[in-house]
Parts: C-alpha cells; sequence; structure tokens
C-alpha cells in the first residue's frame, strides 16, 4: 500500500475512532482490529471496507465502532486491545484477522472479561473451550475443518504423496497439525515439509526440496498475497501437478497478484465465494448473495472477498446475541459483558454467508459441513467444484 492510502486509511480508521469515543456511555461499543496494512494487508482492508455495513443499531441500541489497524503485527495487536478495553471500555472486541494476532490476545480477554469473536482460522483460537477461551469465539471455518475437505478430495483423485509448505508461524503449525494428522488417516504420504516467513521475497530453496521429492500434489498453508510466492515459484520451476491452498487465500488480491500462475488452484474456501454456483437449497445462499449486493456497492470495495463476510457474519452473531444480553444488564458494565458471552454461545442456527452458526459450551465456531465447499481457480476466478 503507498503512503497515499497509507494516510486515507488512517483518516477513515481515526475517524471511526473519534466518532465511537464521543458517543454516549450506554450505547454499545465494540472494538474492531483488523489487519489492513502490513503483509496481511489483502485480508484486513476488505473488513476494513465492510465496517460501513455493519448495523447501526442493535436491540434498541446504538452500536459504535471503534477500529483499529494492527499492521498485521501481533505486539501492536495487544497493545490496542489494551487500550480498547481499558480506556474505551469495549462490550466485545470484533477480530483480530490473523491467527497470532488471536492467539495472542486469549489471556487479556479472559483477564477482563471481555468476549471476542476473532476473524481468523485457526481452530487452536477458540479449541478446547477452557477456562480461558471461553471468553473467545470465532467465524473462520477451522484449518481442521478444510483439511478434511482438502484430503477428500485428494483421496478422489488418487493423491497419495503430497509436499507441503507452510508459514513458519501459528497460521502454518496449526495447519501442519492437522493436516498431517488426517493424511495419515488416509495414508496419504507427506515426502517433503517446509516452512517460510511471510515477508520473505524468494521461497527458490523450499521449492527445489518441494519438486525433487517428485509428490502427486503440493499443499501451501499460507494467506493472503504472500501465498503466491511458492506457488509461483513452483510454477516457474516447472512443476505442473495440482497445488492446493487454504481458505486463507479467498480473495481477489490472491487473484489479481497470482495472475496465471494460479490457473488451476485446487482450495476449500467459504460459500459465499461461489454463491450463485449454489444450489438454491444450501441456507448460505441467500445471505450470501444477500452481502455481496451490499458489499460490491461500496465504493471501490471492489468483489466479494470471504475475509469481509468473516466480519460480517459476526455481526449476524451480535445481532441475536446482544438481544438477549440486555435483558440481563446494560451495555459498558462488567456485567452486560458476562451476559453477552453467554448470549453468544447460546446463539442457534444463526444463518449468515459461510454456514449456519450454532455455538455451545464445547464449541465456539458452530459450523458444520455446511460451511465449506471445494473450489478451482479458473479463468481468473472461483469456480465450484461439484
Amino acid at each position: 500500500m503507498n503512503r497515499r492510502n497509507k494516510s486515507a486509511c488512517a483518516a477513515v480508521l481515526m475517524g471511526l475512532s473519534c466518532l465511537a469515543a464521543g458517543s454516549a456511555q450506554a450505547d454499545i461499543t465494540v472494538g474492531v482490529i483488523i489487519s489492513a496494512t502490513g503483509p496481511a494487508a489483502s485480508v484486513g482492508v476488505t473488513q476494513q471496507r465492510t465496517v460501513p455495513l455493519l448495523p447501526k443499531e442493535i436491540g434498541g441500541e446504538r452500536v459504535n465502532y471503534i477500529v483499529l489497524d494492527d499492521a498485521s503485527d501481533t505486539t501492536t495487536t495487544v497493545k490496542q486491545a489494551k487500550k480498547l478495553i481499558s480506556d474505551d471500555k469495549v462490550d466485545v472486541l470484533l477480530g483480530p484477522s490473523l491467527t497470532p494476532n488471536s492467539l495472542a490476545l486469549i489471556d487479556q480477554m479472559a483477564e477482563t472479561g471481555t468476549p471476542m469473536i476473532s476473524l481468523a482460522g485457526s481452530g487452536a483460537i477458540v479449541e478446547p473451550v477452557d477456562d480461558k477461551r471461553r471468553w473467545v469465539f470465532k467465524t473462520p471455518q477451522s484449518d481442521g475443518q478444510m483439511a478434511r475437505a482438502i484430503i477428500q478430495h485428494m483421496t478422489s483423485q488418487g493423491i497419495r504423496s503430497v509436499g507441503f509448505i507452510s508459514f513458519n508461524d501459528a497460521y502454518g503449525e496449526g495447519w501442519a497439525a492437522s493436516f498431517r494428522s488426517l493424511a495419515e488417516q488416509v495414508g496419504i504420504k507427506i515426502v517433503a515439509s517446509e516452512r517460510y516467513q511471510r515477508t520473505d521475497t524468494s521461497v527458490t530453496g523450499q521449492t527445489l526440496k518441494l519438486i525433487s521429492a517428485n509428490p502427486d500434489a503440493v499443499f501451501i498453508a499460507a494467506s493472503g498475497t504472500p501465498a503466491v510466492l511458492p506457488q509461483a515459484t513452483l510454477v516457474e520451476r516447472g512443476f505442473r501437478k495440482p497445488i492446493y491452498q487454504t481458505h486463507g487465500v479467498a480473495n481477489n488480491d490472491f487473484l489479481r497478484v497470482g495472475g496465471k500462475n494460479v490457473e488451476g488452484t485446487l482450495l476449500p474456501g467459504g460459500p459465499v465465494l461461489v454463491a450463485e454456483q449454489l444450489p438454491d437449497s444450501h441456507p448460505a445462499k441467500a445471505p450470501s448473495l444477500e452481502f455481496i449486493r451490499l458489499y460490491e456497492a461500496l465504493p471501490n470495495a471492489g468483489m466479494r472477498s470471504t475475509f469481509a463476510a468473516y466480519l460480517w457474519d459476526a455481526s449476524l452473531i451480535l445481532k441475536a446475541a446482544v438481544p438477549e444480553a440486555l435483558k440481563t444488564a446494560k451495555p459498558g458494565a462488567p456485567a452486560f459483558r458476562a451476559a453477552l458471552r453467554d448470549a453468544i454461545e447460546g446463539v442457534k442456527d444463526v444463518v449468515a454467508t459461510n454456514g449456519v452458526y450454532s455455538m455451545s459450551a464445547s464449541d465456539h465456531l458452530g459450523l458444520d459441513s455446511r460451511s465449506r465447499v471445494m473450489i478451482r481457480i479458473e479463468n481468473g476466478g472461483w469456480r465450484l467444484v461439484p
């Protein structure tokens, strides 16, 4: 992002923060931490654009949003969450965008009694639901859920060996553990396993090791535009076998940056990505089409993004939970935060863009197999795999 865009982003975020900071104490105050700049900008910027679509009133109470950009940095996330909780007295936190950043906030949420709905993918954010994670929920499908979809597709294609490369962080390690366990169960062998940093500019050494292992396919466990690098290198080095990615690449910046190098990519994704191609019976079709209509009507928003939809789905969960919490306490008090936590845990059958959310005391994601579809990138777009 250039200097002018960064300044514009900062101005928008500051304006939203100032608006919320000057609001009445009785209003519901929602903190939103996203990665609108830094290596994960392609993820967070779509969430930033979604904020104006979020409900301004829930259960008869006005809702104010304080939006902060953590620049994809975990330390910044922790500082921002502390400010939102101690200074701005937020009733709930939406975000962060990334797995490492979300994991870094678990202790803080528990210590302050503040509910959080993460916008990141790793199952470790909400699993297991212990004394700390009881305050944390999330909307993106977990790595374990999506890994099952990948494994199922691989077995249907007769793939018996895989080369694996991932981010060298909590996101990558979560995927490595989930994928390895499921692969072993069906007899798929991981013949090479490599890591790289989100900020790396070359992965030639790692990809040469993957190619030399001669796998039937390669699986890249990364997210956003940094996920293009290993795939582009593989293609440039002549690798012509199937390449799989995670749902962390399901945005149009990945398509734009990857270009022809990502044609044919296979990935699990949320239903919203291919909403028009879903059967009418799919529960996510109608809410997805409505979200797409609203999102793509925003100035300069671009095409749909599952990352934007994760924030939208979080708002739908709040719309279901807040009226229940208001029966117990008023916003701005610890009692309301506790009641809101309980109400989120109790939401049932919230039909959204990524499936149907039904939370419980042991499940702080609440999605089932209807939350995922297999997708192939064809002609620069997303195509549902039957």
